[in-house]
């Protein structure tokens, strides 16, 4: 458990956090990304791109961040091989990753609207950051939304290509993928 500046503690995520993280996400994929995304990539994205990943919790690397009880911010990293998506995308296991071959992935990041723009996403990705060395990962990908564009490019990690998502209905979701040499 780590104190933050704000008044927030931030700890790993445990199984009896989920229902709150299904409020969240919704929550702040449909505040936050609204300046990027039409209503319909969003509510087309809930599940199997925004979504709650079981998988990230068990292996403990998930961080949920806390103020007055109330999680208000959620991010982590995994060293298996899906980039993105929530339990709902998930058609198979998810392979593990090699530290000295692969790249970390740093993972589904939401803040709470109300908490937007206040250091939350940058502290989760602080520790995101500090456990994948720990790890001995020395490169990390991820796949950025737009909205998350920003902190990301900000906190080192450059533009590797640009594309889209496929989603139910014939929808795409534009997104970014990113990298940055760590360790």
């Amino acid at each position: 458990m780590k104190e933050l500046a704000s008044g927030c503690r931030l700890r790993l995520a445990e199984e009896r956090d989920v229902p709150a993280l299904e409020v969240l996400i919704p929550r702040s994929a449909r505040a936050l990304q609204v300046p990027h995304y039409r209503p319909e990539q969003i509510e087309a994205a809930l599940g199997p791109v925004f979504g709650v990943d079981r998988q990230l919790i068990q292996d403990g690397t998930y961080f949920v961040v806390e103020m007055s009880g109330r999680i208000v911010g959620a991010g982590g990293w995994s060293r298996r091989r899906s980039l993105f998506g929530g339990d709902e995308g998930r058609t198979r296991e998810d392979d593990m990753l090699d530290p000295g071959r692969d790249a970390a992935r740093v993972r589904a990041f939401f803040v709470h609207p109300d908490q937007a723009r206040r250091g939350l996403g940058r502290a989760l990705l602080e520790a995101s950051e500090e456990a994948i060395v720990r790890a001995r990962f020395r490169r990390i990908e991820l796949v950025a939304t737009l909205a998350g564009e920003v902190l990301y490019a900000a906190c080192g990690y450059r533009v590797t290509e640009r594309g889209e998502i496929d989603l139910v209905g014939g929808l795409r979701l534009p997104v970014v993928w990113m990298r940055k040499e760590v360790g």
